[in-house]
């Protein structure tokens, strides 16, 4: 197969993305501030609602109308084995604690793979009439206009996000990270969306973000949106304590190693 007709591939499989996307979008914002919790997963604080399921049902029809026989990994629901080599990667409410608490940073991520490969993806805003999407080597986008990260050159004046796990332990050492990188960046923001940190990297909202234990369907889709953008990314590994990192080329380094230390 060509390389063109590939890449046709890959941003039709955006384009489904982003469709789809903004379907689940328009279900979840219909009820925000009527979320009811269904079950907890890992811990008493991470919590699934009703909503996370019902939505993530709806992605899967949907996906699956529009590309037959795709595999779908998703967040709250058994995986599906598809029979071509086409996968999906979904969160069907990222931000499920906000929206919970209906504050308004939620999205919906679909990411695309091509032989287990991310090759496009989409991000929607629920709060926002915004989605961000990207196809690898095409670019990334904000409701189809291009997007770019800030040119910052220091970590001192850069805004950082980050999030927190769930488990205690995790907790503690993601406050040691804290400790170390408050005095040496503009500021700190916690929002509670990987998926939106990540892609507001990419349009430059952000200078950078972090976050430690992370599950492939938070960032798929918003780490090929920063990284088509323009952005470093560093996805999790042990070589990095398991860190997703996202940042401004300027930033990166100094802020990868204020993270990743050897007792963390």
């Amino acid at each position: 197969m060509s390389e063109g007709h590939e890449s046709a591939r890959a941003r039709h499989l955006e384009d489904v993305a982003i469709e789809v996307a903004s379907a689940a979008a328009g279900y979840v914002r219909a009820r925000s501030g009527k979320a009811t919790a269904a079950r907890t997963k890992t811990s008493p604080t991470d919590v699934v609602t009703h909503t996370d399921m019902e939505c993530e049902q709806l992605i899967r029809s949907e996906l699956l109308a529009r590309c037959p026989g795709s595999s779908i990994v998703g967040e709250e629901l058994a995986d599906d084995a598809g029979g071509n080599n086409v996968g999906w990667i979904v969160d069907p409410i990222d931000g499920t604690v906000n929206f919970l608490y209906d504050l308004p940073v939620v999205s919906v991520s679909i990411a695309a793979t091509i032989d287990g490969e991310v090759a496009a993806g989409a991000v929607a805003d629920i709060h926002r009439d915004e989605v961000f999407s990207a196809t690898r080597n095409l670019g990334a986008r904000r409701t189809g206009e291009p997007i770019s990260p800030t040119k910052l050159a220091t970590l001192d004046g850069a805004l950082v996000a980050t999030g927190f796990a769930y488990d205690s332990g995790l907790r503690a050492t993601q406050a040691q990270m804290l400790t170390r990188l408050l005095p040496a960046c503009r500021d700190i923001r916690c929002m509670g969306s990987a998926a939106l940190n990540l892609c507001w990297v990419g349009c430059g909202r952000l200078d950078a973000y972090f976050e430690r234990d992370l599950k492939v369907y938070d960032y798929a889709a918003g780490a090929l949106v920063a990284l088509e953008a323009g952005a470093r990314i560093e996805l999790p590994s042990t070589a990095n304590c398991n860190l997703a990192i996202a940042a401004t080329g300027g930033v990166f380094e100094s802020l990868r190693a204020i993270l990743v230390s050897p007792n963390d």
